[in-house]
């Protein structure tokens, strides 16, 4: 068995495809959850499998406590526990606050704040001493644009949350921290701005450039290591000084 275990969620496309090359490259056994999409997870998998690790992809929608608690015992019993848990999985909407309809409001509730919750509650009974739980807000929080206040509100509940679990496993030797990324190339992003709103970002960054996924998973990679962990309790604002 491998001597570290991750659990990525949407760990199929995106940051959390990211995350899984960047912990496979380390070394780590990596169970890539994923909601929908197997030919992107199984391809994930892959990607972790050539990077000499273990891996194996595992379906479930995170706002299922069932099935998300199934996905930690997948991991127990294929890998031998579980040490790292980055919860990358999210949904994006985007509209002014008068006319998000509401089902699409109780959708992304549900994945980004409910699935969130039941991560995070899955993650403090199993992650085991010494190990990282990693969840992710947006750098929106922070800027508060118009068109964002559905997705914006979700993303603020998960910094809620972060340093009261830190709080919670005092004793354990378990940090916990929420990554708030900030404009960064991803489907999600490109499916969600305009490219003329994309610019207007880009100018707004010092670093005069999107962020790469790359430039996350280091991040998450880092916060998982031994060298993070006295970064507890905390959102950290990678974005290029947006």
């Amino acid at each position: 068995m491998s001597a570290r275990v991750a659990i990525v969620t949407g760990g199929s496309r995106g940051i959390g495809r990211g995350i899984v090359r960047r912990l496979a490259a380390q070394g780590y056994a990596v169970v890539v959850g994923y909601a929908s999409n197997a030919d992107e997870a199984a391809a994930t998998v892959k990607d972790a499998v050539e990077a000499g690790a273990e891996a194996t992809a595992f379906r479930a929608d995170v706002a299922d406590d069932v099935a998300v608690a199934e996905m930690f015992a997948e991991a127990a019993s294929r890998f031998g526990g579980v040490d790292v848990v980055v919860h990358a999985a999210a949904r994006m909407i985007t509209g002014t606050i008068e006319e998000t309809d509401l089902d699409e409001l109780d959708a992304l509730y549900r994945t980004n704040v409910r699935g969130s919750f039941v991560v995070a509650q899955q993650a403090a009974r199993h992650v085991r001493d010494g190990g990282s739980i990693q969840m992710f807000s947006s750098s929106v929080t922070k800027a508060l644009l118009p068109g964002y206040g559905a997705y914006t509100a979700t993303k603020a509940a998960v910094e809620a949350m972060t340093l009261i679990l830190a709080r919670e496993l005092r004793g354990r030797n378990v940090t916990v921290n929420t990554i708030a990324p900030g404009v960064t190339a991803t489907d999600m992003l490109f499916e969600n701005q305009a490219e003329e709103s994309l610019a207007g970002m880009i100018a707004a960054t010092p670093l005069e450039r999107l962020g790469e996924v790359v430039d996350i998973a280091e991040v998450a990679a880092f916060l998982a290591s031994p060298e993070g962990h006295w970064v507890n309790g905390q959102t950290v604002h990678a974005n290029g000084g947006l």
